[in-house]
């Protein structure tokens, strides 16, 4: 059963209810489904538009008697306020997600994706631009109307219901459609695992975190000033470099690039930059209380007193997910840099009492998705191991694990400094399936073509400045030709390990909140290869064990019968900084 939903104000909405079809997603329905979930029932009759004046409530009652999948324009637009209404849907369809992924898979990336732009597309009428994000830092009125305004004489509901029918004639057209079925509806699960995470929150405790700033950086200081550690570090610069009691204009402030810079100079050290790893290479006492001073400070600017106050309320930290916010499919945030949290932070994460943190991380996950895409057989068996560096290094390169991993980095990224030619050269001899798989998708971007995730998710392609350097028959610039094919290549060739990972890491998101929709369990946190569960204590071995099947899943939806292994270990903790 699928059901059109368009909200409007005052908590109100419109739905139609369509007949069961092909629809986006190949992952096994909900538990517990009812056996007449493919029947309109209480939810009103099959095609027929109905104006509901308590919305969340309507839908309240249709996903606990059928479980359907809902169509929505957005569904970060709308479902955090069905979650503070105590509404949880089970699956949906974003059209606004779904719009992006085919139309990258188009060439056309930067097109609006918005549901008044996928309706102007198909009436030949200008494209509105997509709307600025949503603000969710205060409560507003019960759905937010009209963020999305149709065209003149375009009826929401209507223009709904004709982009969803033409995304789905849109996927049944592309080579292999399951998978870009899977996609979307991975996607529009991650959309739907986004708002709850939000909503739940991870949990935050601020008293250890700030314990944490005072022993690394002392008292909270008064705005303006630096805190008390850092103020002492910057005295202790100005010391290495002999300059105290110098006028302020010749004294270092730590702060400023060009200031650590000059100094450097007037000792008669040339640096080109105040960066971390231009100063481990200098030899003088000024370096060390430098290089802590920028750790610290980095940690007091991002993660301080002010983030505190701004970001964790309740107990809670909410960032706020972007789905697909990287090309790749990887995740972004909105504010507070959730996906940048400093290890030392993980210490303030930890489980509420009676609960417990289960996290779980992938192991090598890229070079794994590269077995599994390319084929390569003898890959594959490397890949049996928990830790496949160590297996890769005693196959071919002597036992030496860093020598592994870097020729393993270097066929994912491209890279050939540092003597990473030569351990390529012996990776592609011992696995060449696997390392030309890369290649061919470095050449395609050298080539200006776009490239593929496993399940459809697409490269942008090069820009038009690209394309007229790429194609210039003038000597003069054809060394900046090359160097453009190759950056270019390198980017490519890295999107079809980088986009698979996350092919594969969403549908895990994806089966496992499916696995935990009746339990307690509440998904609070993922990045990339890594998903937090909070858990009570007496359901954290359940949990730890749906993460594995999930992983398990995962595998054989995205990459069908491969013999990589891919595992997802799930530690229980009660603190997240435990977990490593």
């Amino acid at each position: 059963m699928q059901v059109v939903v368009v909200p409007e104000a005052d908590g109100a909405g419109r739905v139609r209810v369509l007949p069961d079809g092909p629809g986006p997603s190949v992952l096994p329905d909900p538990p517990g489904l009812p056996d007449a979930a493919g029947a309109p029932g209480a939810a009103g009759a099959v095609g027929a538009p109905e104006k509901v004046d308590d919305l969340a409530a309507w839908m309240a009652a249709t996903e606990a008697a059928h479980a359907p999948r809902w169509v929505l324009p957005a569904a970060d637009a709308l479902y955090p306020d069905l979650l503070e209404a105590g509404v949880r849907l089970s699956r949906c369809h974003d059209l606004y997600l779904t719009e992006g992924i085919l139309l990258a898979f188009a060439g056309l990336p930067g097109r609006p994706r918005n549901l008044a732009a996928a309706w102007a597309r198909l009436h030949g009428l200008p494209e509105p631009d997509d709307p600025p994000p949503a603000s969710r830092t205060e409560q507003p009125a019960l759905f937010e109307a009209d963020r999305e305004p149709l065209p003149a004489g375009a009826d929401p509901l209507d223009a709904a219901v004709a982009v969803y029918a033409d995304q789905q004639r849109r996927i049944a057209l592309v080579p292999q459609p399951d998978r870009l079925r899977l996609l979307v509806a991975a996607e529009s699960a991650g959309a739907l695992a986004a708002a709850e995470m939000r909503h739940h929150g991870l949990p935050w405790r601020a008293d250890v975190h700030v314990e944490l700033l005072t022993s690394l950086l002392g008292p909270r200081p008064s705005p303006g000033a630096r805190p008390r550690v850092l103020a002492g570090l910057a005295e202790e610069i100005t010391a290495a470099f002999g300059l105290v009691g110098a006028p302020e204009s010749r004294q270092v402030n730590p702060d400023n690039p060009a200031s650590v810079v000059r100094a450097f100079a007037r000792a008669g050290i040339d640096v080109p930059s105040s960066r971390a790893h231009v100063l481990r290479e200098v030899e003088h006492p000024a370096v060390e209380p430098l290089l802590r001073y920028k750790e610290l400070q980095r940690l007091w600017v991002a993660n301080g007193w002010s983030w505190l106050d701004t970001w964790v309320h309740g107990g809670r930290f909410r960032p706020e997910y972007v789905v697909g916010g990287v090309v790749s499919g990887r995740w972004a945030t909105r504010g507070g840099a959730a996906l940048q949290l400093p290890r030392a932070l993980r210490t303030a994460v930890r489980a509420d009492p009676g609960w417990r943190l289960v996290v779980a991380d992938a192991a090598q996950l890229e070079p794994r998705v590269l077995g599994a895409l390319s084929g390569d057989r003898a890959f594959a068996e490397v890949s049996a191991a928990t830790d496949l560096y160590t297996t890769l290094a005693a196959e071919a390169f002597e036992g030496n694990r860093d020598h592994a991993k870097r020729a393993m980095l270097s066929a994912m990224y491209g890279g050939t400094a540092g003597g990473a030619g030569p351990l390529l050269a012996r990776l592609r001899k011992r696995f060449p399936l696997a390392v030309d798989y890369v290649e061919q998708a470095a050449r395609a971007g050298e080539e200006g073509r776009m490239v593929r995730s496993r399940l459809g998710r697409t490269s942008p392609p090069p820009s038009e400045a690209w394309r007229a350097l790429a194609g210039s028959a003038d000597p003069a610039t054809e060394r900046r030709s090359r160097e453009a094919a190759r950056n270019w290549g390198r980017f490519t060739r890295n999107f079809v390990v980088q986009a698979s990972a996350s092919d594969w890491a969403l549908t895990v998101l994806a089966t496992l909140r499916r696995r935990l929709a009746n339990t307690d369990a509440q998904l609070v946190f993922f990045q990339h290869d890594e998903v937090l569960v909070h858990c009570p204590a007496a359901t954290a071995d359940r949990v730890a064990a749906e993460v594995t099947a999930s992983a398990a899943e995962a595998s054989r939806l995205v990459f069908g019968d491969t013999p990589v292994r891919f595992p997802l270990q799930a530690a229980t903790v009660d603190c997240y900084a435990d977990a490593k």
